[in-house]
C-alpha cells in the first residue's frame, strides 16, 4: 500500500466513524500511522473530507489532567473546523459526544502569517504575529472507543479530539501587559444536577498559554503546515476539564481580562 492510500484509507475510516455518530477501537491495522508526518497527513485529508474549511487550531492535552485523560506523554494538534464553531452564549448541542467535557481555554488570533520553515519560531517571533486574545471553551469528542488505548498518533489522526468549540469575546486590552501564566480562571456550571465551581490558571497550559501557542507553530512546522493570518489558536484547558450535560450553563472568568459563555442541549 502506498503512503497516499494509507492517508486515504484512514482519513476515510475516520470520516466515516463520525458521520455514522460511532465509535471504533482502533483504526484499520493497515491506515495507522506510523508517524507524526502520517498522522497529520491523515487529518489534514479527513479535513478536506469533511468539506469545511480549518478556521481554527487546537492543542489537546497541553495540561497534565488532559494528558492524562487521554493517555498521552504531551500535546497533539487538531484542527477547528468550520461548521463547529458557535459564539459566545451560544447553545452547543451534545448530541454525538461521547465524552461531554467543557474546557475553559486561552485562544490566540494571529494577525500575521506563520508558515513553515527549517528552524524553529521563538515564543517572541510567535507572539508578534499574535493580533487578539479570545476565551473559548472547548467541547472535545472522539471516535475511539476508549481514548487510553489509542495512543498519540491515532489520536492526532482523529483530530486529537475536535469536536465542539465556543469563541468567546476578545480579551481587554491590559491582557498584552499580563502574565498569562498566572491569569486564573474560575468556571461556574449551573443545570439540572446544581451548581458547581471549578478553578484553573494559564499555567497548568503547558506552562504558559503563550509557550503553548508555540510548541503548536513549530509542531505544524515541521510537517510542512503553517498558520494563516485571521487563523485562531485555542491552547488547551487551563483547569480539570468539565463534566457538562444537557440543560447546563457554563461561565468562566479569566482574572478580570475577559468572560466566555456557553450553554449545553442535547
Amino acid at each position: 500500500m502506498s503512503s497516499t492510500e494509507k492517508i486515504e484509507l484512514g482519513a476515510t475510516a475516520v470520516h466515516k466513524v463520525g458521520l455514522q455518530g460511532a465509535a471504533i477501537d482502533a483504526m484499520p491495522a493497515e491506515a495507522v500511522p506510523a508517524t507524526r508526518a502520517e498522522a497529520y497527513a491523515i487529518q489534514t485529508r479527513y479535513a478536506e473530507l469533511e468539506g469545511q474549511p480549518t478556521r481554527g487550531w487546537k492543542i489537546a492535552a497541553t495540561s497534565e489532567a488532559g494528558q492524562r485523560h487521554i493517555n498521552v506523554e504531551g500535546p497533539l494538534g487538531g484542527r477547528v473546523l468550520a461548521d463547529r464553531i458557535q459564539g459566545d452564549g451560544e447553545a452547543v448541542s451534545l448530541s454525538g459526544n461521547s465524552m461531554c467535557l467543557a474546557e475553559p481555554e486561552f485562544v490566540f488570533v494571529l494577525g500575521a502569517a506563520l508558515p513553515p520553515r527549517t528552524n524553529i519560531y521563538t515564543l517572541d517571533e510567535v507572539m508578534e504575529a499574535v493580533a487578539a486574545l479570545h476565551f473559548g471553551i472547548e467541547l472535545p469528542s472522539s471516535r475511539f472507543t476508549d481514548v487510553t488505548t489509542a495512543g498519540a498518533l491515532q489520536m492526532i489522526a482523529d483530530n486529537a479530539c475536535g469536536h465542539r468549540f465556543v469563541l468567546g469575546p476578545e480579551a481587554m486590552d491590559s491582557w498584552t501587559s499580563a502574565d498569562l501564566s498566572e491569569v486564573s480562571m474560575t468556571a461556574e456550571v449551573d443545570g439540572p444536577s446544581g451548581s458547581r465551581a471549578f478553578e484553573g490558571v494559564g499555567r497548568n497550559v503547558l506552562g504558559d498559554p503563550a509557550a503553548a501557542l508555540t510548541w503548536l507553530v513549530n509542531e505544524l512546522s515541521a510537517v510542512d503546515i503553517g498558520l494563516a493570518a485571521g487563523d485562531f489558536i485555542t491552547t488547551g484547558t487551563c483547569s480539570e476539564p468539565i463534566p457538562v450535560e444537557p440543560g447546563d450553563s457554563l461561565s468562566a472568568r479569566f482574572d478580570g481580562l475577559g468572560v466566555v459563555t456557553g450553554t449545553f442541549v442535547v
